[in-house]
């Protein structure tokens, strides 16, 4: 780590609503000051005055949009453009009983780009528009039907009451959405060209898995193409990925595989092109009855799950640090709330400081086996809904273990396809099916592609003449289906002339389905099984048999498989690893290291970590650098042979440790509060001050 006075980059930002606070200055290149309201002006120049450059993040589907409702805005009333459930009641956000989900209807659009358009004006540098959410039972308002109608140009079907009723909502609900947000940043962005600016358009979301999971329909893949849009943030948090699901035979939450694998198939939103994308970290959750043990640990595993994904190195290292620093929590064993544990606030900045340093060009792998695919489309968000009955609504907040209709939240047909190589300690990560068509490089990083069409669909023919290029050039593909999905019926392109739509793929292929055994096709080879995916989540049997036909297709391939429990990567002097717990067994780590899951920094010589433990670690023998790591932003740097002196901004009221190389112990300290050397390392400790605490060293000429 070096002076990180460059914010130009922006690495690291965060959200916040609440105004400026020296407590919640967690001196990130930028800042989403969230909402709109009359406050919005102030509370972007007092950020801004505060050294950060400003970006806006509001909500595009819900918000506090209560004169568009009322007919403040223009008249009428547009309680109508609410999304709505079958029995007509509408779909709220939160615990709120006026902030509905809004059908994006040209009026509601209309009205967005009003509201947004003296934004441009304060100078924002990027406007995000968060989640864009269409729920999978909603359907039923009278927006809807018209929408309905005018792009099918067929009279509206109540969603629910076929297969091909869903799904076409399903469709429906991400055309309107899509349709909005190229309006919104389309019109904006020219405005903002006129008056001479330029102004960036993001949107966070929710991973493409987590809104099929929670049964949510959104953009997902058409954000690579609206011609407005410079990219996303994967709000993926410890909310999102401790969602239960079933690995051989057992429900439970496994909060690091499965953030492991929504980080994985975000970063398909924008990679192969020139849009920016970060990973959100979530220390505390939107839950708020967990333990400060609770919420450090799940974080944890967010974390090192989003760092195992090299390809991705700008972040959001929080939401709302009001409610990190600022609010009571519980502790294990105590009925009492308390604010933050100082040792967890110091571990938290460490994180986030630390994580400006990861855009490391030396990536390395702790094995070099095949690289698996698991294919997830956008049209697995259109088959969550069981037509013909409700089943339990789900958004991270209820206990799920208790939920009705659990069963369908757990998104086994896709899990059983996930899990077991990954367990396995191979790399496995989701792919966007729909990128294979218009980004040539999309399967590039893959060997072995598992793909079914069992809980997804293909919407063109064109995936399958991509799928089949790539397999003629040495993929491996693995087809598992048995055919039974009612949704293999509906009105598409393969319907009348196949069965199902996996016909035509293996037509493509050149393959016969109803043949087992691997099949030749032009270099590479496919396997087709005839199998329901979610039967591989039921045992350890089935979990097995998946691994076994997975890595047959690999060594066929020519790729070595080697079972492990550790899943890790070195990014230039960082390790990061995780025991998978489920592998069982330990995993020991061994070298000179400096623990940045620690607060005190401790050098780590040797290292057994067990079941689901994790390690995110910096070699002290990778490089010379002098800053190591630290819990606040150093900038002002200056060295010469005798001294170092150097400025270190934190949020105030925290108790930040700051680990330095140096080349012996200094003869005189100033700034600090606290000073230890041993080994080669000189840890600092002081309070926080966001203005910065001047820090001087002294050493004997050498």
């Amino acid at each position: 780590m070096t002076d990180s006075t460059d914010k130009h980059g922006e690495a690291t930002g965060f959200q916040e609503q609440a105004p400026y606070d020296e407590s919640i200055d967690l001196r990130t290149d930028f800042v989403m000051v969230y909402g709109l309201n009359d406050s919005t002006p102030e509370r972007i120049a007092r950020w801004r005055a505060a050294g950060y450059r400003i970006h806006l993040m509001t909500g595009i589907s819900w918000g506090t949009y209560q004169d568009y409702l009322d007919g403040r805005w223009d008249g009428s009333g547009h309680w109508a453009d609410a999304q709505t459930a079958g029995d007509g009641s509408p779909i709220l956000h939160g615990e709120s009983t006026d902030i509905p989900y809004m059908v994006p209807t040209f009026a509601f659009t209309e009205y967005l780009v009003q509201k947004l358009r003296p934004i441009i004006e304060l100078g924002v540098e990027g406007i995000h528009l968060e989640e864009p959410e269409f729920w999978a039972r909603a359907g039923y308002s009278e927006s809807f039907k018209r929408e309905w109608q005018a792009f099918f140009k067929e009279p509206w079907q109540a969603p629910h009451s076929t297969p091909e009723a869903h799904f076409r909502s399903g469709q429906l609900k991400q055309h309107l959405l899509s349709r909005s947000l190229d309006r919104v940043t389309s019109v904006l962005r020219d405005e903002a060209l006129a008056q001479g600016r330029e102004v960036r358009f993001y949107v966070p979301t929710h991973s493409l898995l987590n809104y099929t999971q929670w049964q949510i329909i959104s953009p997902e893949s058409r954000l690579r193409t609206l011609p407005s849009i410079d990219g996303a943030i994967a709000q993926v948090w410890t909310g999102t990925s401790r969602t239960p699901n079933v690995y051989a035979g057992k429900v439970a939450e496994r909060t690091f595989e499965t953030a492991y694998l929504e980080y994985g198939i975000a970063q398909d939103l924008t990679r192969g092109t020139d849009r920016r994308m970060w990973f959100l970290h979530d220390p505390i959750e939107d839950h708020p009855d967990r333990t400060w043990e609770d919420y450090l640990a799940n974080y944890r595993r967010t974390l090192v799950a989003s760092l195992l994904h090299p390809g991705v190195a700008r972040y959001e290292v929080a939401p709302w640090p009001h409610r990190i620093f600022n609010r009571p929590y519980l502790r294990e064993g105590s009925a009492e709330r308390e604010l933050i544990p100082p040792d967890t606030a110091t571990s938290y900045l460490i994180a986030m400081n630390s994580l400006r340093d990861l855009d490391q060009p030396d990536v390395r792998w702790s094995q070099e086996g095949p690289r698996i695919g698991i294919a997830l489309s956008d049209t697995a968000m259109f088959q969550r809904w069981a037509p013909g009955g409700e089943s339990g609504h789900y958004d991270g907040l209820q206990d799920a273990l208790a939920l009705e209709g659990r069963e369908q939240l757990h998104f086994s047909d896709f899990y059983g396809l996930a899990l077991p190589a990954l367990f396995e300690g191979q790399r496995v990560c989701p792919v966007q099916l729909e990128n294979v068509i218009d980004a040539p490089d999309a399967l590039d990083d893959i060997d072995v592609l598992v793909l079914s069409y069992e809980f997804q669909k293909p919407l063109a023919p064109g995936i399958h003449y991509a799928l089949a290029g790539w397999v003629s050039r040495g993929g491996s593909l693995l087809y598992i289906g048995d055919g039974a999905d009612p949704y293999h019926e509906i009105r598409s392109w393969w319907t009348g002339r196949y069965d199902t739509c996996a016909d035509h793929l293996a037509e493509a292929l050149g393959a016969d389905r109803s043949r087992d055994g691997v099949q030749a096709s032009g270099q590479g080879r496919v396997r087709f099984i005839a199998s329901r995916p979610a039967e591989f989540t039921e045992s350890p049997e089935r979990a097995a048999e998946l691994v076994s036909a997975i890595r047959e297709l690999a060594e066929a391939g020519g790729h070595t498989w080697k079972s492990s429990n550790w899943l890790s990567v070195q990014r230039g002097p960082y390790l990061i690893g995780a025991v998978l717990e489920e592998a069982g067994g330990s995993q020991v780590v061994e070298g000179t290291y400096l623990d940045l899951l620690d607060p005190q920094l401790p050098i780590v010589r040797r290292r057994e970590l067990g079941p689901g433990q994790l390690a995110w670690l910096r070699d002290l023998t990778y490089d010379d650098e002098t800053l190591l790591a630290s819990a606040g932003r150093v900038v002002d740097w200056q060295r010469d042979t005798t001294t170092i002196r150097f400025s270190c901004e934190a949020p105030r009221g925290v108790q930040v440790t700051t680990a330095l190389r140096v080349p012996s112990e200094p003869t005189a300290v100033q700034g600090v509060s606290q000073s230890k050397y041993e080994d080669g390392v000189l840890w600092l400790r002081h309070p926080g001050d966001p203005a910065g605490t001047r820090v001087e060293l002294s050493f004997r000429q050498p």
